[in-house]
């Protein structure tokens, strides 16, 4: 059973998702601004946020950045706008996935399911760390270093790494990353994951070169 918060100004909506939530066996508390999202991620256990983008005072993005100052809880946020820039920024401040409105209760938990499988499977890991040089990635503490200094990243960018680390040297497609790291229940496009090299190779810094782009086929991680 997942605890999930919904963080939306409008009534309506946190109501139809809270009644599925419930439906599904999962339990659903309440958001209706960002500043209540933020108190209650910090007085509740929560598994997952749900997350509107516009609203009053304190938006999506804004209230994301504040909860990644405290909390890794996996994030979906809920988009009446589908524009590139809003992806990109959302990912940046640490945003797992995108639901554009108008969206259906089943697609939603499809996604929370396959979140929530993942961030799950991680704790199966046994104690496993990856160094070159003054980087290093420690998969069971999720956490990786440079120079001694930690690299906060989004979940998605930590899985995203660990996925591509963990197959060192193999030559892995486009469509398996989206698979593994994403679900098989993906629902959207190579974009999302473009976006998501682009900002790892980015915190990554000097050791970016790590990733290496097959242009055609996919990617692969070498040191």
């Amino acid at each position: 059973m997942y605890t999930v918060l919904i963080c939306d100004d409008e009534d309506k909506i946190r109501n139809l998702i809270a009644k599925y939530i419930k439906f599904e066996g999962n339990q659903a508390i309440e958001a209706s601004n960002g500043m209540e999202a933020i108190e209650m991620v910090h007085d509740n256990s929560v598994d997952i946020i749900l997350m509107d983008i516009m609203m009053p005072e304190l938006d999506g993005f804004s209230t994301v950045r504040e909860i990644r100052k405290f909390s890794n809880t996996p994030v979906v946020m809920l988009s009446a706008r589908g524009e590139e820039y809003d992806r990109i920024h959302g990912f940046e401040v640490g945003v797992d996935d995108y639901v554009i409105k108008p969206f259906s209760p089943k697609e939603l938990m499809m996604r929370i399911d396959a979140i929530m499988k993942r961030v799950g499977n991680t704790s199966d890991l046994q104690h496993k760390t990856y160094t070159k040089d003054s980087f290093m990635i420690d998969f069971s503490a999720r956490k990786v270093s440079i120079d001694g200094d930690d690299v906060n990243m989004s979940p998605k960018e930590y899985d995203l790494l660990f996925y591509l680390a963990e197959n060192k040297g193999i030559a892995i497609s486009r469509e398996q990353i989206l698979s593994k790291v994403w679900g098989y229940d993906f629902f959207g496009d190579d974009r999302t994951l473009d976006t998501h090299i682009k900002l790892l190779r980015r915190h990554l810094g000097d050791y970016s070169g790590l990733i290496v782009t097959l242009r055609g086929t996919g990617y692969r991680f070498d040191d």
